[in-house]
């Protein structure tokens, strides 16, 4: 069921993405996307969409939890809690921020994102403020997630930005190609790919290996200066710190990663001495609480533009520092928004600015012709693979919070069953969208959850004392008190066991009571047949984790989840990531 302007225009309002004074004149608008105009630079950005050209569902989290000093403070909030701490109405449903009556929402408002709907809107955005004016930024993980991306290494992606017309951009999932494709892609891509924190090993820069800048070793091109309109503005690249742990460090072994705070701080230093900038961005996909920290300890930045942890944020969090205040936004996932930062600026200093986290709704924004041919002409020889149907859904299957998501838990029962195994392991991946129960879940759906560079699977005896160093090691990456060492992600998921988790103790402590799932206690020192997939060292054995999740799900024709393994989690009592 789709809905009309003036639904929308409620559903806006609720959410608290109109500012109270304009919402009379929204209402009266012939365009509730329509923007008043305020100061001089408009930056749109949108992150980690995760190679979905077509429209989806996205459900966001319902476990979100912030543990120290984190606790209660954004991103942690989930729900009604988002809605109370941003001062937003509570109504039916804030269904673009929350997961709060999510299947009934979905069902009346219908899919979010697809690139030829983000493509009338962002032209929209930038005519009504003025091309000259305006800048598109893209934060990443934009060439991984879906077949086609997988088929095409990338470069369907590729020539979508392109028609999308952005202008900037960094990453992160984009370096889980070889380091050959990924150069190419960024040959063909029209904009700027930028990075100040990838450099390359002393031994590829003694063998020649391509690189920006010889002298410093620097990979990529670390930032770019823009006029806009007469103002200069300066985007700063910040890939993901930890790509060569998170991902396989095979495919790029040129190429060095880390947070690298200090290079920060002395270029923006410089850049601030040399190009005097009105306006500096840092374009990140450090994650939220990487990016917060980052602000408190690096001055000169006017903004984080941020991405990886996929939080849809609705109003910027003003971080103090020694050299005034940095803004950190973040947009979200799988084209669910586009952020709209404009900056009022005097005196080459930016005075003051209006923010707009924008929700993109497919049923309200009509489709940019030429995106839409492009989208078909890049999807045409895979129609027959992609349209697939290999069962019905039974309930919601999600993907995104700390925890078992359904469709995580569906990947971990397919494994187990498939496999003959006792225990599934599957990796806490943020990306991954949403089916609606009865709908078909096609093999598109399934790649949607699981197409990655390596995806193969294996089937290995574990003892129990193996199984939770892994848990404690996922553990304290998600919940280490130090945001710098967080990798972003989720917990690993689950299936066929159970576990106690209290993520406010220290490392090694947080996991216990691990049993299987008829009860009995997980011996340390007993082997259990264990079967998961997405080696980050050498490549598994068996095949790609999505033939094995499709078979289960061709043999099933419905797919039903009989039981979430999802742990029992001690002292997180009143936590405000934590759904009510």
């Amino acid at each position: 069921m789709s809905m009309n302007r003036r639904q929308f225009i409620q559903l806006m309002a609720i959410a608290g993405l109109l500012p109270k004074s304009s919402f009379a004149t929204q209402k009266q608008s012939a365009d509730f996307y329509e923007l008043p105009t305020f100061g001089q630079v408009r930056l749109l950005h949108f992150t980690d969409c995760h190679a979905q050209l077509l429209p989806v569902y996205y459900r966001e989290p319902h476990v979100n939890l912030g543990i120290g000093k984190r606790q209660g403070q954004v991103p942690h909030l989930v729900g009604h809690k988002l809605l109370q701490h941003f001062g937003i109405t509570q109504a039916l449903e804030a269904h673009a921020l929350t997961y709060i009556n999510y299947l009934d929402a979905a069902q009346k408002y219908g899919k979010v994102g697809g690139f030829a709907h983000l493509a009338t809107l962002i032209k929209r955005l930038r005519d009504s403020y003025g091309h000259e004016k305006t800048l598109l930024l893209d934060g990443g993980d934009t060439w991984q997630g879906s077949g086609t991306a997988y088929w095409t290494r990338g470069q369907d992606m590729v020539g979508a930005s392109n028609l999308l017309g952005v202008d900037i951009m960094t990453g992160h999932w984009e370096f889980t190609y070889y380091a050959e494709e990924i150069l190419a892609n960024i040959e063909k891509f029209k904009g700027e790919f930028l990075a100040q924190n990838v450099s390359l090993t002393e031994e590829a820069l003694f063998d020649g290996a391509p690189a920006f800048d010889e002298n410093s070793g620097l990979a990529f091109k670390p930032y770019t200066v823009r006029d806009l309109g007469g103002t200069r503005v300066v985007i700063i690249g910040q890939a993901f710190p930890y790509t060569p742990i998170a991902n396989p460090a095979r495919f790029i072994p040129d190429w060095t990663f880390g947070i690298r705070e200090r290079d920060l701080q002395a270029l923006v230093n410089t850049i601030r001495q040399q190009e005097k900038p009105a306006v500096v961005v840092l374009l990140s996909h450090n994650g939220m609480d990487v990016d917060l920290k980052m602000a408190e300890r690096v001055s000169g930045i006017d903004v984080i533009l941020g991405g990886h942890t996929h939080d849809g944020v609705p109003r910027p969090t003003e971080v103090k520092n020694s050299g005034g205040v940095t803004l950190v936004c973040n947009a979200g996932s799988n084209g669910k928004f586009i952020g709209v930062l404009d900056f009022a600026i005097t005196n080459d200093r930016v005075k003051d600015y209006q923010y707009r986290l924008l929700p993109v709704f497919s049923n309200l924004i009509k489709a940019d012709q030429d995106m839409q041919n492009y989208i078909d002409k890049v999807r045409a020889p895979y129609l027959n693979k992609l349209n697939e149907k290999l069962a019905v859904a039974d309930q919601v299957l999600y993907r995104r919070g700390n925890f078992n998501g359904t469709f995580d838990q569906l990947i971990c029962d397919a494994l187990r069953v498939q496999s003959d195994a006792q225990i599934a392991l599957s990796p806490g991946f943020r990306w991954g969208t949403t089916v609606l129960p009865g709908q078909d879940i096609t093999f598109e759906q399934v790649l949607s959850q699981t197409c990655i560079t390596y995806p193969e699977t294996y089937v290995r005896n574990m003892k129990g004392q193996t199984l939770k160093a892994i848990l404690e090691d996922v553990c304290d990456n998600l919940f280490n008190a130090d945001a710098y060492r967080q990798q972003g992600g989720d917990m690993v998921r689950v299936g066929g066991m159970n576990y106690v988790c209290d993520p406010t103790e220290s490392f090694g402590s947080r996991i216990s009571n691990m049993t299987l799932d008829d009860g009995t206690a997980i011996d340390m020192n007993k082997q259990y047949k264990v079967a998961g997939w997405a080696t980050v060292g050498n490549p598994s054995p068996g095949e790609p984790i999505w033939e094995i999740v499709a078979d289960y799900l061709r043999d099933r024709k419905t797919a039903r989840i009989d039981k979430l393994n999802t742990p029992t989690l001690l002292n997180v009592e009143n936590n405000q990531g934590l759904a009510d």
